[in-house]
């Protein structure tokens, strides 16, 4: 089950099909995992702001700033099959599209995609593991008609 919370009515304003665009792109990066990790997976899209996601950072990351997309996956073996939660703060994802020249939703998808894809245990921490990740969610971006938000060669999240 695929749950999309708007904590921010910025979201809302901005996008008004915001709770659409959440759940079509976590529903696209869940069907490309392998068959192994089970059916009926579920997550929480947490749309929040700034704020929000800057305490939550500070508090599991000890970074204190706000950041586009924060993901907290379950404990294994969860036997509910909830594999985590992605928190998205607005006004980090709107400034950052905006700069990027790319509209809000096509953001909004790929962060959602690519928050997803880390509950999983995808990572970019090493160039070889970026192109793997950054392959995937361009074949998951396709698929839902967002842009390659590579294109232009910068790692945005």
């Amino acid at each position: 089950m695929i749950e999309v919370q708007i904590d921010d009515d910025a979201w809302l304003e901005a996008l008004p099909e915001v709770k659409k665009l959440g759940f079509a792109a976590a529903d696209a990066a869940l069907s490309f995992l392998p068959p192994e990790m089970g059916e009926d997976l579920g997550l929480v899209v947490f749309l929040t702001d700034d704020e929000t996601v800057r305490d939550l950072n500070e508090r599991f990351r000890g970074k204190d700033k706000p950041t586009n997309v924060l993901s907290f996956p379950s404990p294994p073996g969860n036997p509910e099959g909830h594999i985590g939660d992605i928190a998205l703060a607005y006004g980090v994802c709107a400034r950052e599209a905006e700069e990027q020249n790319k509209p809000l939703a096509a953001h909004l998808q790929h962060l959602v995609v690519h928050g997803v894809l880390h509950l999983v245990g995808y990572d970019h921490e090493t160039d070889e593991e970026a192109d793997k990740m950054e392959g995937l969610e361009r074949i998951i971006l396709e698929g839902l008609g967002v842009p390659d938000p590579y294109a232009a060669g910068a790692r945005e999240a």
